[in-house]
């Protein structure tokens, strides 16, 4: 896939970074080399030993964090935390007849912004691109420290409506709101469901696919990455909706 291009590349994504951080230390806690109760090497030593910088090493130790393996102490390090009895379920407070509905809305938004995807690939400015790329940076960055990503998620989408240079596409996401986010609209709080990290990591995956066919002014793939990112997300729902019943 072509690199997302941004101010400065840099040589490997930030996220594909983490992910080889994370990953690693939880093969080290699963093969026992750091025990439920260890201190974890400091950051200066992890930043050392994976040639990483310090900001990549907050990043994994957040997602190992949001996983539940380990718990940072003020003032005494990151410690590594007994397995729970149970797998947490990653969708909690879930309200059934909201993720039917849900399921029903993505069908029609696999639609509508598909073609959106399309027309920004051919009518965008590059202001507009430019918005797109500030809007997945974002989205990649919360993704990756493990902060809720909805906000950065629905810029992103919107980002593209507005790129069509049809208002109408931007005033239809507009109208359906909290809606537009699935990992929000299926609470009945209206709060951010925590999803798998591999959930996470395909997502990221999914929305630069669509930013790179736009900015290669792919109308074809454009359309094509949007809908499998949508169709994608109606896979994922409808799989949690067997779990769940």
């Amino acid at each position: 896939m072509t690199k997302v291009t941004t101010h400065e590349p840099a040589p490997l994504p930030t996220t594909t970074l983490v992910v080889k951080v994370a990953d690693a230390l939880r093969a080290r806690m699963s093969k026992g080399h750091h025990k439920p109760g260890d201190r974890l090497p400091s950051e200066a030593q992890l930043t050392q030993e994976f040639g990483v910088s310090r900001t990549v090493v907050r990043e994994a130790i957040a997602a190992l964090r949001s996983d539940g393996l380990v718990e940072p102490r003020q003032g005494a390090g990151v410690f590594v935390l007994a397995p729970t009895l149970a797998t947490r379920r990653p969708f909690q407070n879930v309200d059934l007849a909201r993720v039917s509905s849900l399921i029903e809305m993505l069908e029609l938004r696999t639609a509508v912004e598909g073609d959106a995807a399309a027309l920004a690939a051919l009518r965008r400015s590059p202001g507009q691109e430019e918005k797109i790329i500030e809007a997945f940076d974002a989205f990649r960055a919360s993704s990756a420290e493990g902060r809720p990503s909805a906000e950065a998620d629905f810029a992103f989408h919107l980002a593209i409506a507005q790129a069509t240079n049809n208002p109408r596409f931007a005033e239809f996401l507009q109208m359906l709101g909290p809606t537009l986010i699935p990992r929000r609209a299926v609470t009945e709080n209206g709060e951010e469901t925590t999803l798998p990290l591999v959930d996470i990591e395909r997502l990221v995956d999914e929305h630069e696919a669509i930013l790179v066919a736009i900015q290669n002014g792919d109308e074809t793939q454009a359309r094509s990455a949007m809908r499998a990112h949508l169709k994608n997300s109606q896979a994922r729902y409808r799989a949690m909706l067997r779990v769940l019943r």
